[in-house]
């Protein structure tokens, strides 16, 4: 018994895992209809180690038109190639484009080789249309991996651009029918509770970014019945440290649609 409770103690005094932070950058664009443009997966700071990725990237097709390299490999970024890490530069590197989303495998193929970041993994360009409108690229999942074991937790961002469209840092995409969240009380000294209402059924997300696009905390979500659902926010971020004052965008995502509102934490 007492070898059991020296095991449990030794394993709750181990530090968490670091997180791996992705975003596609830059995380706010503003263009005029027609032009093309580049985004890269990047990883924002030094997390655990990691020695492959996958990922899936989604958009929304009748805004963005997805534009291969003329050679596939050079989309990959300086921290698989070796540019920017201490990587032998040979990788396992699948890729493939679908009407609205781009899937991305890339595995370094170096003995005893793993990297933190921060860097460019990945590099994808687009052509915008020539429709004046707001669009988002997102993923749809990320998965990391160091030594064929999965690698966790990953917090990714998504980009936000306008299209003929000026965006301000933390500027929210217009709201959808049927979707809604609220924030009480907002302004907020201490904990708030969000009030999600749906008029559907299905799997919602929801997330706390600041105005950089960069996402602080990831909350509950889940299947979810349609009609009210709360869910409390205590101003912390992934790691339980509370964040500074400020305005900060919560995020739902539900079926495809997307519901926003800003939150003002106070001294």
């Amino acid at each position: 018994m007492a070898l059991v409770l020296l095991a449990l103690l030794a394993a709750a005094a181990r530090p968490a895992a670091a997180a791996i932070q992705v975003a596609l950058k830059p995380g706010i664009m503003n263009m005029p209809p027609g032009t093309e443009f580049d985004l890269t997966l990047d990883v924002t700071q030094a997390g655990s180690a990691f020695n492959g990725f996958a990922a899936v990237v989604e958009f929304d097709p009748a805004a963005l038109t997805f534009m291969p390299a003329a050679s596939l490999p050079s989309q990959q970024g300086c921290l698989m190639l070796g540019g920017c890490s201490a990587s032998c530069g040979n990788t396992w590197h699948r890729f493939s484009a679908a009407g609205d989303s781009l899937s991305i495998t890339d595995l370094l193929l170096c003995d005893q080789i793993s990297l933190t970041g921060p860097g460019t993994l990945y590099k994808l360009h687009f052509k915008a249309s020539n429709t004046v409108q707001e669009t988002w690229v997102r993923f749809r999942h990320a998965t990391f991996y160091d030594a064929g074991l999965f690698v966790t937790p990953v917090l990714t961002a998504d980009a936000h651009i306008g299209i003929g469209v000026t965006l301000d840092a933390g500027d929210p995409p217009p709201p959808a029918p049927g979707l809604s969240v609220r924030a009480e009380p907002n302004p907020a000294r201490g904990p708030l509770s969000l009030s999600i209402r749906s008029d559907r059924a299905g799997e919602r997300r929801l997330e706390v970014f600041d105005l950089a696009g960069r996402l602080v905390r990831r909350l509950p979500g889940g299947w979810r019945a349609a009609g009210i659902d709360r869910v409390g926010w205590d101003g912390a971020d992934e790691s339980g440290t509370r964040v500074r004052p400020g305005l900060y965008l919560v995020t739902v995502r539900a079926g495809g649609r997307v519901a926003h509102t800003r939150v003002a934490l106070i001294e």
